[in-house]
Order: structure tokens, then sequence, then C-alpha cells
């Protein structure tokens, strides 16, 4: 059985928007997970946030952490990067160092970074300390799907009605896909020999009006294996006025087609830990119950949400504790490292 890696999208969806939006709260948004498969390092979520108000200028988030604690860390809001890719059409979302390119539709993306970040460590972030010194950093990373694309709201009927009737549809931001890949790349951080690296990742594009003031927290889990299989998910935790939460999620066993899944177990952040959490969880399909194993193995956590990007100064609300990780996953034998986010009010978080 062949694996169609569009998924059935039109592939124009893969481009970036060629001009400034009409719609000042538009935004158009890129973003890549990756993991190197010996879980020597990781770069969980580097993004490129681009809001119609602001189109001169985008966000940019870069993420790298290390097994031994280190992190490098950088939000930003730089002046934009042309939308001309290799061949003209509007290929690239880019602001600063950071670069994010489509070469082949649902087949191949590149992401490269050259500039600053701010050293730091997970424990000084858990603790709320964003402050250190800003060291250089490069890297690159060749993306090639793996997996057939997820669309939000596509797998359960339940699941797209409830992007329709709560506040769920304003947290995805619009027409949103994410896939994952496999990759190959490189990294070389404050002046040290560049690392080269092979391992596995996902990619989302997001084009619509994202609006967060409703936010109430997430679990969200992905990973591609050595054998082709892969499992995603995206969860809301129950509100507190007892409207139903998003819960829809996938498998996919290496070819074919991918089947409709929810989270029955989920690891939501209710405690802040720079590594060795349980990242365990359970996913329910037609076909009974699936359990896969978890453990974090580094990350980074973002407490007080004191940046001065232009998103950041746009919310003006108590934002939740988001915590970005990556994750050594087990599943039936296999092993593979996997990205996790999960967020929660500051107030349902215990502190070490």
């Amino acid at each position: 059985m062949s694996v169609d890696l569009t998924g059935g999208i039109d592939p124009s969806r893969e481009f970036v928007f060629a001009e400034r939006p009409e719609n000042p709260e538009m935004r158009d948004s890129v973003s890549f997970w990756t993991f190197d498969d010996r879980g020597t390092v990781g770069l969980p979520r580097m993004g490129v946030e681009a809001v119609s108000e602001n189109w001169d200028s985008h966000d940019i988030q870069v993420n790298v952490a290390f097994p031994d604690g280190r992190t490098y860390r950088l939000r930003e809001t730089t002046p934009s990067h042309s939308v001309a890719g290799h061949d003209g059409l509007p290929r690239v979302l880019g602001a600063g160092g950071l670069r994010f390119e489509s070469i082949s539709e649902f087949d191949t993306w590149k992401m490269t970074y050259e500039g600053k970040a701010v050293a730091s460590t997970s424990a000084d972030l858990i603790d709320g300390n964003t402050d250190g010194p800003l060291v250089d950093i490069r890297f690159g990373v060749e993306a090639t799907m793996a997996v057939p694309p997820w669309v939000q709201g596509a797998m359960r009927e339940e699941a797209q009605e409830n992007m329709n009737s709560t506040p769920a549809g304003d947290l995805m931001g619009g027409p949103r896909y994410e896939q994952l890949y496999r990759a190959t790349g490189y990294i070389a951080v404050d002046g040290g020999e560049e690392q080269t690296f092979t391992g596995s990742g996902l990619r989302i594009r997001r084009q619509g009006v994202r609006r967060l003031t409703e936010f109430w927290g997430h679990c969200w889990q992905s990973a591609v294996f050595p054998s082709g299989k892969a499992f995603g998910y995206m969860a809301y935790p129950p509100r507190d006025d007892g409207v139903p939460s998003f819960n829809e999620g996938f498998i996919f066993r290496g070819d074919g087609e991918l089947l409709p899944a929810r989270v029955v177990k989920a690891p939501w952040l209710t405690r802040l830990q720079a590594s060795g959490d349980d990242a365990s969880l359970v996913l329910e399909t037609d076909e009974g119950r699936i359990e896969i194993e978890g453990e974090t193995a580094f990350g980074l956590h973002d407490v007080h949400h004191k940046d001065k990007t232009f998103s950041a100064q746009q919310l003006k609300v108590n934002f939740p504790v988001v915590h970005q990780a990556g994750v050594r996953y087990r599943w039936d034998g296999e092993e593979a490292y996997g990205m996790m986010e999960r967020s929660n009010p500051i107030e349902k978080i215990t502190h070490p």
C-alpha cells in the first residue's frame, strides 16, 4: 500500500502569503520541531509568526536544548524576508536569522538560522529567569516528509464540531495541518565545533486569525518511529464550565492513511521538571487502545512570558505556563525521539 504524502491537500496550501493580507489579524506561520535520533540535541520549536498588522517585521522563536540542561533561546520581532523561493514562487517565511523554505510541496522543506540566542539552563527557565549572555548559534535542517499530513478537525466528527462551536477554532488559528518528517541537520553553538545529525521532527503550517485570550492549556505530542509507524494528537484539558474540549489524534501504521484516535490518558502539565518526567500516553482507536511510553529528555519552559515580541504584547492576558520538550518514546519495542508541548495556568502547577 502506498503513502499519499499530500493527504489530498491542494499543494498551493504550502505557499506562504505573497503579500500582506487585508485583515490586520491574519497570520502566516511555519514551525519545526526537530530531534537528533541519538538524543544528543533537540530543537523544540523553531517558528516564524507573520501578522498582517506588523507585516514588515515577523516574530521568531528559537529553542535549542541539550540533555545536560543547557538551553539557547530567542524571542524577537525582526525584519521579514522576501517570500520568493528558489523558483520565484512564495515559498519562504523568514525574519532575522531564521528562514523556512518549501523546496517541494509535501516533500522537502529547509530551515536555517544564523544569529544570536540567550544562553541559559532548563533550571533557570523553570525559575522564570530568561536572562543570560547572547552567544552565536547556527543550525540547519533538511526535512523530508514521512507521514501524511494531519488536518486538525478532519479525523473525528466531534472534533470538527468542537472547533466550530467552542473557542478551540480560535486557538488553532484557522486552517492548520502538521506533518512528521525525517531530518538531516547541523548545529554549532557559541563558537564550538559543528555537529551533524540525523533525526526526525514535525512541521506545522497555519494561515488564519488566531485568538488566544481564552487559552486554558493543552497537551500535544507526536513522533515517527524507525519502522515508519507514527502517532500524534492534540487535546485541551476539561473546562471549568463543562463545555467539551477538543481532543483528536491519529495513528499511522507505516503505510496507507492515518487512523483516527483520541487521547484517553495524557501527561498534563502539573509540575515543572527539567527532564525525566513521565510523558506516557494512551490513545483510543476503533482497533483498541494503544499505550506509548515516554520520558522527557530535554526542554524549555516559558513561565512568565516577559518577551517583548509583537504577539506577546498583543496578548494582554495571564497566559499559561508553556513547556516545549523532546521526549524519548517507546512503542512496541521501538524507540524514537519526538515532540511534546503542554501548558497549564500557573496556579494549577506545582513548582519543585
